[in-house]
């Protein structure tokens, strides 16, 4: 595949940037002159209130006397504790991920015979159209995986017969079917691009029916398409604590978005898969195997907890890693003690690290959790709680589980599908309003310039000179 060209010369481009870069300046003053929410956050850090929503709650802190008061993190799936969730499927010894999203969509604990029909139908829908994988996955590969699992949703429409019928029947089905698909999607976009990018062979195995979502993925992306149980059980707990988090977060936000202006679902859910490929987002889980890397590397001896520390500020003030300043895995806009997906990983972590030998590593990614928060007090002065996030033992299990850090994002992506599918319905039963926020405009009122009056003088070493600076010199 030819590679597309640039039509556009660096200098070209780099004049452009500097005619836009006129435009695009605005006062930072203005945000709190005119009581601007950015990032739709309060000033206290909390979320501006833009929805009301019965599928799950993201429980970090109280308020007292008007103030937020740090406690201990708690997520609930339809007002069921994800943790007890967890707790009941490994005390039983069985996959909790289609569950979980029987939960999320329909409401409701599901029966025995509700949750085997129900993977029934999942095992059904990981059966794409045929010819799809050729036609549409094998041609055009990216380099991003993410990129590719969202072209290739928006590739399903032209798939579907009602593609544009937003009834609450049509688009249950479509949900349960990307809720199927996802994960052989998933599996086939990384191939496609072993193939064509890494120069690695390809293969592609069929889906069993009879296999789980997590127990699919392994033998999907394997080439001998072995897995161990407590490999896929791991798996699975990561699938069912990435399923859901509040309708809040930027990906279901952006969901729901599209939902309300009518739009159909393929578009709709690549909107939320457009916004967590973000490393601000949920690509957040390969910056922060990323950062541990950098520690790794960048430290004499990992088990010196100064050596660490040191390394820490050094990130903090721009100086290592990706000079971001960001401390990936650290910090949460709700959770302030303890985020409860990362105390779930943590231990998972801890337990199969002995098993595998990686307790120098799992040592390694405990002590930066310690640290972090007395770091940012020396550094930043900030005394606020920082907790470990899920992104921060997320990717180091995926690693044990000999996951290709390619599919981490993506990984993300086939648990959350559950979470948006069930907002999206949410949105088109009670929304009823395009969601549409303000913006302060702050532009100055400019007369209007005949053409003959604004033709830029181009200098090679100056770039465009501004027609207005040359019509106040009197050009």
């Amino acid at each position: 595949m030819n590679s597309y060209i640039n039509p556009l010369t660096n200098q070209t481009t780099q004049s452009l940037v500097e005619e836009l870069n006129k435009s695009y300046k605005i006062n930072p003053d203005y945000f709190n002159r005119f009581n601007v929410k950015r990032g739709l956050r309060n000033a206290d850090g909390t979320g501006v209130m833009a929805g009301i929503t019965k599928i799950s709650s993201v429980d970090g802190y109280y308020i007292d006397d008007g103030e937020r008061v740090p406690k201990e993190g708690h997520l609930y799936f339809r007002g069921f504790d994800m943790q007890e969730i967890v707790k009941h499927c490994q005390e039983e010894n069985r996959f909790g991920y289609e569950e979980v999203a029987w939960l999320l969509i329909f409401g409701s604990l599901p029966t025995s015979e509700q949750l085997a029909r129900f993977r029934d139908i999942l095992a059904v829908s990981r059966n794409l159209p045929e010819d799809f994988i050729e036609d549409t996955m094998m041609k055009a590969p990216s380099p991003n995986i993410m990129n590719k699992i969202t072209r290739t949703i928006l590739a399903l429409y032209s798939y579907d017969e009602s593609p544009d019928d937003t009834s609450l029947e049509n688009v249950v089905r479509q949900s349960v079917q990307l809720v199927g698909q996802l994960p052989v999607i998933m599996a086939y976009a990384y191939q496609v691009k072993r193939r064509h990018y890494l120069k690695k062979s390809m293969y592609i195995h069929p889906a069993k029916p009879d296999q789980s979502t997590a127990e699919t993925i392994l033998r999907s992306i394997r080439s001998d398409k072995t897995f161990t149980d407590d490999e896929a059980k791991l798996l699975d707990l990561c699938l069912m604590v990435h399923a859901e988090h509040g309708g809040g977060n930027n990906s279901t936000f952006a969901t729901r978005v599209l939902t309300s202006s009518g739009t159909d679902t393929y578009a709709a859910i690549a909107a939320g898969m457009g916004a967590l490929k973000g490393p601000k987002h949920g690509g957040a889980n390969i910056k922060a195997a990323e950062m541990i890397r950098f520690i790794q590397n960048g430290v004499a001896d990992p088990t010196d907890e100064g050596q660490v520390a040191d390394y820490l500020a050094k990130i903090i003030r721009k100086e290592a890693g990706d000079h971001s300043g960001l401390i990936y895995g650290m910090g949460h806009a709700v959770y302030t003690l303890s985020d409860p997906r990362a105390v779930i990983l943590k231990e998972e972590a801890r337990k199969y690290a002995e098993k595998t030998g990686n307790t120098e590593k799992f040592n390694l990614i405990e002590s930066i959790e310690r640290l972090t928060p007395e770091v940012f007090l020396k550094e930043k002065g900030n005394k606020k709680p920082i907790c470990a996030n899920v992104d921060l033992y997320s990717g180091f299990i995926y690693e044990m589980l000999r996951i290709p850090e390619d599919l981490y994002t993506p990984l993300f992506t086939t648990a959350r599908i559950a979470g948006w599918t069930a907002h999206r319905l949410e949105e088109l039963a009670t929304g009823g309003r395009i969601i549409r926020p303000a913006y302060k405009s702050v532009m100055a009122k400019r007369k209007y310039v005949t053409i003959d009056k604004r033709i830029a003088k181009y200098a090679p070493d100056q770039g465009y000179v501004p027609y207005e600076e040359r019509i106040i010199q009197g050009e």
